[in-house]
């Protein structure tokens, strides 16, 4: 909001409540002013006018807007805690108005980048009509945020310091979306993911695969050859391996929660001595400098990205859909090959099984009269397959699938990636 001085003309504001004449005390007064440039609200409330007309009839309902005293804050019932509804949701009494102090003026804050939710931020959601929120895992620059980006463009990208984060993100109604990724073409599985996708109630909408171009960044004049480490995700580092060999043998490997966090912490505390794999977009965001460009082993590196949503979508048949679902059986794992025949024979194409251990049962007895009680292991089985739940033989070779399993759960069925694959290009 932008703060106005009392001598300041203000014909465009004519509404009774809020020309009341002020009571005595302190000439401290809070107008809320609407200006043509984009404004943003931390409180999930938009920038156009509808949002600050929403915003200004709350406050005059709330009879505490223009004038006020100097009070305690529990006077308020409970200051800062104080929360009045918005369209059905929580948000701040203030939404970012701001106290004029008539004795003094101070220049505006300088923006600061967004950071990371984490397990403990609360925030409404977003109003009817604002841009789509997309809760992505890492910081801005991540591969993720790329992935966002193309699934959804034009999005708000939400950055969130853990997996888990971004999946009660969604839950929690604080973004629309996350997007989360499940597999690499070099590295594998993300099992995290397959472990919080069985954990949170949310379902699978989408899918987007992203081309990986990794980059060498270190701060602007640092040299190769003076390099004593190197950091960047596991996997980042692992796909890097022997490139990093050749450019810089010296330098050891060290493993951090995320790509575009290594560049970030890299600058933020002026090491001059580390590089970090990450993209050349984080490179610009954090001032950094491209030491070598391209450095993965190997150039077709893809990470396979998934979009999750609190409710399905319906199933289609006029474009490629696939679907995923998880289940497990008391009897161990020789339901396996019953399972995978109830595909085969339908001519479903399956295109992934990952197995996870079950949390619940990790470990199945067996009796042997002669070398004792044998230990198995108990597995969670994860598989997509390329059909829609809208055909008949989908839901045919679920049914008998439901036959074999002693717990069976659809993750989603959702439209295939179908973009042009290339091999990554710097401009990712």
């Amino acid at each position: 909001m932008q703060a106005v001085s009392p001598s300041a003309p203000t014909n465009h504001l004519k509404s009774p409540s809020l020309l009341r004449p002020p009571r005595p005390g302190p000439s401290r007064v809070v107008r809320c002013i609407y200006r043509s440039d984009p404004v943003h609200f931390p409180n999930g409330v938009g920038s156009n006018r509808a949002d600050w007309q929403s915003s200004c009839a709350i406050l005059n309902a709330s009879s505490k807007i223009i004038s006020r005293q100097e009070q305690p804050a529990d006077s308020h019932g409970g200051g800062a805690d104080h929360v009045a509804a918005v369209n059905g949701h929580k948000a701040a009494i203030d939404l970012n108005l701001v106290p004029i102090d008539t004795s003094k003026s101070s220049p505006p804050a300088a923006p600061q980048p967004p950071k990371p939710l984490t397990i403990t931020d609360l925030s409404p959601a977003p109003m009817h009509g604002s841009q789509l929120r997309v809760a992505y895992q890492g910081v801005p620059g991540a591969y993720s945020e790329a992935a966002a980006g193309k699934a959804y463009p034009n999005c708000e990208a939400i950055p969130c310091d853990q997996f888990e984060v971004a999946f009660q993100a969604v839950e929690l109604w604080i973004a629309d979306r996350a997007v989360l990724p499940v597999e690499n073409s070099l590295g594998g599985s993300i099992h995290r993911n397959y472990d919080l996708l069985l954990r949170h109630r949310l379902h699978i909408v989408g899918e987007v695969q992203l081309p990986v171009h990794h980059c060498l960044l270190a701060l602007p004049g640092t040299r190769m050859e003076y390099l004593s480490r190197v950091i960047s995700h596991p996997q980042a580092l692992a796909q890097c391996e022997h490139t990093l060999t050749k450019l810089c043998p010296q330098a050891a490997r060290e493993a951090v929660d995320d790509t575009a966090g290594a560049a970030e912490y890299i600058a933020a505390n002026n090491l001059r001595d580390t590089a970090a794999i990450a993209s050349a977009r984080a490179a610009e965001l954090y001032g950094l400098q491209v030491l070598a460009d391209g450095i993965q082993d190997d150039s077709s590196n893809v990470t396979r990205f998934v979009m999750l949503a609190r409710e399905p979508i319906i199933p289609r048949t006029d474009r490629p859909f696939k679907t995923s679902i998880v289940f497990a059986h008391d009897k161990g794992t020789s339901v396996l090959f019953k399972v995978l025949s109830a595909f085969a024979f339908r001519n479903i194409s399956l295109t992934k099984i990952e197995s996870r251990p079950h949390r619940n049962r990790p470990i199945r007895l067996v009796d042997d009269a002669n070398v004792g009680t044998a230990k198995h292991f108990e597995y969670m089985f994860y598989i997509d397959f390329e059909a829609s739940l809208a055909e008949v033989r989908a839901q045919n070779a679920l049914a008998e699938v439901q036959e074999f399993t002693s717990f069976l759960r659809v993750l989603g069925s959702y439209p295939m990636d179908m973009t042009p694959w290339c091999p990554s290009r710097g401009d990712q």
